[in-house]
């Protein structure tokens, strides 16, 4: 099997660790409260973008041809996911919705889509180091 580096993943799952638990305890009107926002926001989409893209790599000897899974959509990726024992259902449904917000409210990127992300967070930090565990182990 392939070496997937997971270097940039793992260091982006704990700058959202850091810059989430730097807001909390800070008034929404404090300067530093909209720069830790800020991060989250950022950190939250490059490690969906990063998941995607990762765990199609561990998906790859699943398939045919590389092409095959070089095709899959994310949804797909999080299904096949599942459906080859790497992820639990429950898993797949929440990297879904996760995805789902961010394409449902990154249109407008204003505070509703700050906060809404911000909800997401103690989870989707848990979903992001188990997924990290997953491509190290398929990707040894």
């Amino acid at each position: 099997m392939t070496d997937i580096n997971t270097d940039y993943f793992s260091r982006c799952i704990a700058t959202l660790e850091r810059a989430f638990h730097g807001l909390q305890g800070l008034a929404p009107e404090d300067d530093l409260y909209d720069i830790y926002r800020a991060a989250c926001v950022k950190e939250f989409e490059i490690i969906l973008e990063q998941a995607g893209k990762l765990l199609k790599k561990c998906l790859k000897p699943f398939f045919a041809t590389s092409k095959q899974a070089d095709q899959l959509t994310f949804k797909d990726i999080f299904r096949h996911g599942a459906k080859h024992g790497l992820l639990e259902l429950d898993e797949v449904e929440r990297w879904l919705r996760y995805r789902d917000n961010r394409n449902d409210t990154a249109h407008d990127y204003g505070e509703g889509f700050a906060e809404e992300t911000l909800r997401l967070l103690p989870q989707f930090i848990i979903d992001a180091q188990h997924l990290h565990g997953v491509i190290q182990r398929h990707g040894e």
